[in-house]
């Protein structure tokens, strides 16, 4: 598979990179479990079936300890015993706010409601700010076509 666009050619794409590199430190930073952040991470990538984003957020995840059943198990949270009921709020904000054109009014006040129960205020700002980089990395590869497969964890950074 040969890119339309490569990002890391592009003075613009760059500077946009580096920019949402920045807000990625921020939230690594956060007080959200950095666990949740590569689960929810992958989990939108599933979603908007960027290959590039599932490569990188797989890796990353297992490099950073997490079991490997979890990480195959992401797709099927709903039905997988090996999650926490804090993840599954996360994984269902993260699903709602990832598919939010196809439901009038977006995310759920339930959704909210739930995740608000296992999240204290700065964990749901880090949650909802995750989702939308995650959707926005997604976008772009995408849209450039980036290739999935040779991702190698730290690779960015």
């Amino acid at each position: 598979m040969t890119a339309r666009l490569d990002l890391f050619e592009s003075t613009v794409a760059t500077s946009v990179m580096k920019h949402l590199a920045g807000a990625g430190r921020a939230l690594a930073a956060s007080n959200l479990p950095v666990s949740t952040q590569h689960l929810i991470t992958l989990r939108a990538s599933q979603i908007n079936g960027c290959g590039a984003c599932t490569d990188m957020h797989t890796k990353d995840a297992a490099h950073a300890g997490e079991d490997q059943t979890r990480i195959n198990l992401v797709a099927a949270w709903r039905e997988a015993t090996v999650f926490t009921d804090a993840e599954r709020a996360a994984f269902e904000l993260t699903e709602q706010g990832t598919r939010i054109a196809d439901a009038a009014g977006g995310v759920t006040d339930e959704a909210w409601e739930n995740a608000a129960e296992h999240y204290d205020e700065e964990q749901l700002a880090a949650l909802v700010s995750v989702i939308a980089l995650i959707n926005t990395a997604n976008r772009l590869n995408l849209m450039a076509g980036t290739a999935a497969g040779s991702y190698q964890p730290g690779q960015f950074g």
